[in-house]
């Protein structure tokens, strides 16, 4: 998997640590959780604010794919290779959004497509895309998983 995510042009982030106190990942039988992720890069959340204020569609876009990347990274870690991954389930998405934003689902597209990229039919997904007033830090978009593993 980590071969084809590098076709793809993408390379996998240091797996981020917590910001509060709770743990990244917990694994209970064949199913792995993952707690909220943002779209941190290099230890900072690059953008900052609303979407469809002061961030826009476009924007958001890459840090939905940064979020995947950032789990992807919390998975290897978690279970040593991403080989392991037999599915993901579902994945939730929180927006912070400005008044009048209502393409919360669009955020999270290029999300869900990378999914697909990088694990084929294993990749499809259940969703839920919600806009909020605010999220941890400031940052534009909070995501979490749940992945089938083996």
């Amino acid at each position: 998997m980590e071969e084809r995510l590098k076709r793809l042009g993408y390379n996998l982030p240091q797996s981020v640590q917590p910001v509060g106190a709770y743990v990244p990942a917990v694994r209970v039988g064949n199913l792995l959780f993952l707690s909220g992720i943002l779209p941190f890069r290099e230890g900072k959340i690059i953008k900052k604010g609303k979407v469809g204020r002061e961030i826009t569609i476009e924007e958001a876009f890459d840090e939905s794919v940064q979020v995947v990347l950032n789990a992807l990274a919390i998975v290897k870690e978690t279970l040593g290779s991403l080989d392991r991954v037999k599915r993901c389930i579902k994945m939730t998405g929180y927006i912070a959004s400005s008044e009048n934003f209502t393409d919360q689902p669009k955020v999270l597209n290029c999300a869900s497509e990378l999914l697909l990229k990088i694990f084929g039919e294993r990749g499809k997904h259940c969703r839920v895309a919600v806009g909020v007033c605010s999220l941890p830090l400031d940052s534009p978009i909070e995501m979490d998983f749940i992945f089938e593993v083996q």
